[in-house]
């Protein structure tokens, strides 16, 4: 298991930054009309927008090694919130394919989505 890499500052993300919270909710309707629902999990989970524009190359290369190491969505690492910092044992990239752009020299762009697993 690979842990997510940070910034040559230390940091794991770079601003603006965004944190979302949601719900799995099932609805099954009846016939009748009536509806009965249920969540899959009780606490919401939550999800990382990891925008990344100023990249240099040795970074936009670790992001993709770890990309490429957690097979886009398959995997599951550790992750620690940058808001909170509590460390969450299992989450997972919420995406099967990683873009990167060439800005300028020592200028990358890449964004990752770092979404918790409820395991």
């Amino acid at each position: 298991m690979s842990s997510f890499p940070t910034l040559k500052t230390g940091a794991a993300l770079q601003y603006p930054a965004t944190k979302s919270m949601h719900y799995r909710t099932q609805v099954f309707r009846f016939l009748d009309g009536t509806e009965q629902r249920y969540r899959d999990f009780g606490t919401p989970l939550r999800q990382w927008a990891v925008q990344l524009d100023l990249l240099d190359e040795s970074e936009l290369a670790s992001f993709g090694q770890f990309f490429v190491s957690e097979q886009g969505a398959f995997g599951n690492f550790p992750f620690t919130d940058p808001w909170t910092q509590e460390a969450l044992p299992a989450c997972s990239l919420g995406q099967d394919e990683l873009t990167s752009e060439l800005l300028g020299p020592a200028r990358n762009k890449t964004k990752l989505v770092v979404t918790e697993t409820k395991t």
